[in-house]
């Protein structure tokens, strides 16, 4: 049980011979020419899950989604049963069908301790509809596979900010409704670092997602759920051109493009109120013919593209990080990919493990450019989620979340 919650976990119910289907988040990264997987980390994450599903003798049938219909990473999912099959040393069947004849047969004919994986769920396009639980369960996926399912176990919490059919329409109908074991960790995680943090308490907002930033500023400002604030990336680009600091055509042309020069009010309002505890650079690395060249933000404008933080603004940072007790990250602090800028994101995440704070990331990004600078081990906690993460740690909790709490009964 998640007591905060109150949301069952696998740990209050008995699956041996039951039917237990549970949604997963095994939305990878994808080769846009060969069409196969680049990562399986969240394919790995979940069969912590799914392994102990088995061992307890459930008949396992899975239900993930990968990519959006009209994207290059819109495929099949029979390469994650075989990925998953090798993680698990165990053979993972896969069907080519989401509610019809052949998965109702591949269903019915699973024996104890097996695992079925079905098609792309978003194959389906009922799936992405935002409906309430109840909505959702009168839909043909529901209605078609309710019946062979005893537990609906939800275990993506990347997902969880999505109220779509797979994620909460079976909790209507479901005999048992329970969270998995990487959702039940994230919530136990997350409703502590956001309900009840050690203090001081320090989030860092980079990356691309400049309005999602400035709401999270928001929210954990106001509720004094963070002491500062520490910005990189475009999100510290557009905190700059929101306080009339002229970045340079080229770089002003970024955040248009991105559509962000509109959020100028929002942000200035922003930092008008919480300004004392929102850290900016104070210089900066350009792009100087595929070099790094590290300038003041009191010499901007620059014809260059600002690609990363300057090596004075991670000593700034470096003072805070050092006395926070609880250092959240969402976000790399400039294009990581390319050597010459990573070293802002390569700094901060050393600071970040050598200080005594309980260390969470999250993000794709993020968690790329850990993974990329030999950092994913060293934290205290990463979260498999971008998106739901950041929802999470705005509004305090996810519609996946609120059916939970209301059929995890």
């Amino acid at each position: 049980m998640i007591e905060e919650l109150g949301i069952k976990t696998l740990d209050d119910i008995e699956v041996e011979k039951k039917c237990v289907f549970v949604r997963v988040d095994f939305n990878s990264p994808v080769d846009p020419d060969t069409k196969k997987l680049l990562d399986d980390a969240r394919i790995r994450t979940h069969s912590r899950t799914i392994e102990e599903l088995v061992k307890r003798k459930a008949k396992i049938v899975l239900l993930a989604h990968q990519g959006r219909k009209g994207e290059p990473d819109f495929i099949s999912l029979r390469e994650h049963a075989e990925r998953l099959s090798e993680i698990l040393n165990y053979s993972v069947k896969f069907v080519d069908d989401i509610f019809g004849e052949k998965a109702k047969k591949a269903i019915k004919s699973l024996r104890e301790g097996e695992v079925l994986l079905l098609e792309n769920v978003r194959m389906w396009d009922g799936e992405t509809k935002k409906l309430p639980p109840e909505e959702h369960a009168k839909g043909k996926l529901v209605q078609e596979l309710a019946p062979f399912m005893d537990v609906f176990c939800v275990d993506a919490f990347a997902a969880a900010h999505r109220s779509h059919a797979s994620m909460v329409g079976f909790m209507p109908v479901a005999k048992e409704v329970v969270a998995g074991r990487v959702m039940e960790q994230e919530l136990k995680v997350l409703y502590k670092v956001r309900n009840s943090p050690e203090h001081p308490c320090v989030y860092i907002l980079g990356g691309a997602k400049a309005e999602d930033s400035a709401d999270l500023s928001y929210a954990v400002l106001s509720q004094g759920i963070a002491d500062y604030v520490l910005t990189g990336g475009l999100v510290a680009n557009l905190f700059l051109y929101s306080q009339d600091i002229d970045l340079g055509p080229e770089n002003i042309k970024v955040l248009e493009k991105k559509g962000f020069t509109g959020l100028k009010n929002k942000v200035m309002e922003l930092l008008e109120k919480y300004g004392d505890k929102i850290l900016l650079p104070v210089d900066l690395a350009v792009d100087v013919s595929g070099s790094r060249k590290e300038i003041n933000v009191e010499n901007l404008p620059t014809e260059y593209l600002i690609k990363d933080i300057g090596t004075k603004t991670c000593e700034l940072y470096a003072s805070k990080i050092k006395d926070a007790n609880t250092v959240v990250m969402n976000g790399p602090m400039g294009i990581f990919e390319e050597e010459a800028f990573s070293k802002g994101t390569e700094r901060i995440f050393t600071h970040m493990v050598s200080s005594q704070a309980f260390s969470l990331i999250g993000g794709g990004h993020t968690i790329a450019a850990a993974r990329k600078l030999g950092f994913l081990e060293k934290f205290s906690y990463v979260s498999t989620a971008g998106g739901a993460l950041m929802e999470y740690l705005i509004k305090g909790s996810l519609p996946v979340v609120e059916a939970l709490k209301k059929y995890s009964r």
